[in-house]
């Protein structure tokens, strides 16, 4: 009986089919993020970037985040949390889609353009999908539902890396940016048209299986969820919102742990290569590794929630990789690259849990006080980029892992605070 009552405690009857669904997107935007991660790699071989120049990978993806998520809780608020998700997966399909066109120019802006409309079309998602989520099921089991969900996003991440690794880096021509410039302009256009046509592939092979799930989501019953009314009410919700300490401190908190996860991820195969004496295809091993760790340590952590409290486990979390960034830094070796993989793992609670505590008791401003939340995604844009800098500066990408290091400390913070500030 007790384990009858648990299950209908976290998902509200009748709801089990979308919640399935609805989970799925977590899946695919997770598929996204890292097939993302893995282009700052392959880009730098490609063409000879630098690191702050491959950056600007992130800074098109997490800047379309930013940019679409207050857009996308004004058209769920307006209309209904389906439509969100239906327009979300449009423009992911379309921006997949464009990388055929960009492929064909081999233009590097052509491809940031298509990354940024595809993560316009997956902020909308993570709008719609993440408060989507919380309201399927009673408030008391909000963060552990969500964490559920969240649960299936690193298992799309480790598939986005199998398709980069295999699809992707495993085709890039292994001739170093001194050889590329030695060559003339016929043979390295040749050799990059292919390396990139390997990219355009996978992205538009991705954006035929996006279809299949769009037309799911839109013949299926979707529960509205909610019982606000469609009024906008922007301006209110926004006073409200900023006068509310927890909230702002959550995105704050979020923008910071964005900032930790994106840097440290974007950095791996980087950091393997170097300690590790690797090419990029070897190299992803190791990231993928992390990523299996972090898929684990998601369903362990959801496991521990109906024990602990989340903030306690946030805290603790903050700590081991606040820590193991700091054995990044001064290891060297495999000791560096395994602290490394084990930071994944302390990693996996923190957005569910940074975003179920920070949505606690907003009430009518739910729709749009989760688009502030995934509006701090930015943070992985801004801080990798910073960190791609001191990477450049000191030439010496382990310095360049006090970036992460320092976020992880936000995070801690908020951790500390976080019941004093629900209680204002």
């Amino acid at each position: 009986m007790k384990s009858k009552a648990s299950k209908v405690s976290l998902i509200r009857p009748g709801n089990t089919w979308p919640f399935i669904l609805v989970t799925s997107l977590f899946f695919l935007w997770g598929l996204a993020n890292n097939m993302t991660d893995t282009l700052l790699a392959a880009f730098k071989r490609i063409m000879s970037m630098s690191d702050f120049q491959t950056s600007w990978i992130q800074l098109a993806f997490y800047g379309s985040y930013f940019l679409l998520a207050l857009p996308a809780a004004i058209l769920i608020k307006k209309y209904t949390y389906k439509s969100g998700v239906l327009v979300g997966l449009g423009l992911f399909i379309i921006g997949a889609l464009l990388f055929y066109p960009a492929s064909i120019t081999m233009v590097y802006g052509h491809f940031l353009a298509a990354l940024f409309i595809l993560a316009g079309g997956l902020s909308i998602l993570e709008t719609a999908s993440n408060p989507y989520i919380i309201a399927m099921g009673p408030e008391e089991t909000g963060t552990r539902r969500l964490n559920w969900a969240q649960s299936f996003n690193p298992i799309g991440s480790i598939s986005g890396v199998l398709l980069s690794k295999f699809f992707i880096l495993s085709h890039l021509n292994l001739s170093s940016a001194e050889q590329r410039a030695a060559m003339n302009a016929q043979e390295l256009k040749a050799i990059q048209s292919e390396e990139l046509t390997s990219v355009m592939g996978t992205y538009v092979g991705v954006a035929f299986l996006l279809i299949i799930i769009w037309l799911l989501v839109k013949f299926t019953k979707m529960p509205k969820a909610s019982e606000e009314e469609n009024n906008i009410n922007l301006v209110p919700s926004l006073k409200r919102l900023l006068s509310n300490a927890n909230y702002q401190w959550s995105v704050i908190a979020q923008f910071f742990y964005m900032g930790a996860q994106i840097g440290v991820w974007s950095y791996t195969i980087r950091y393997v290569m170097q300690e590790l004496n690797l090419n990029e295809d070897d190299a992803s091993t190791y990231y993928l590794a992390s990523l299996i760790l972090f898929a684990a340590s998601r369903f362990v952590f959801t496991g521990l929630m109906k024990f602990f409290s989340p903030r306690s486990l946030l805290l603790i979390s903050a700590l081991g990789g606040g820590i193991c960034t700091l054995l990044v830094i001064y290891g060297s070796g495999y000791l560096g690259v395994w602290a490394l993989v084990a930071i994944s793992g302390f990693m996996s609670l923190m957005f569910p849990t940074i975003y179920g505590l920070g949505m606690r008791r907003l009430g009518q401003d739910s729709k749009i006080g989760g688009s502030g939340l995934i509006m701090a995604i930015l943070g992985g844009a801004v801080l990798t980029a910073v960190q791609g800098q001191i990477s450049d500066i000191t030439q010496n990408i382990n310095l360049s892992f006090y970036m992460p290091l320092f976020c992880f400390v936000v995070v801690a913070a908020y951790a500390v605070i976080q019941r004093k500030l629900e209680a204002v």
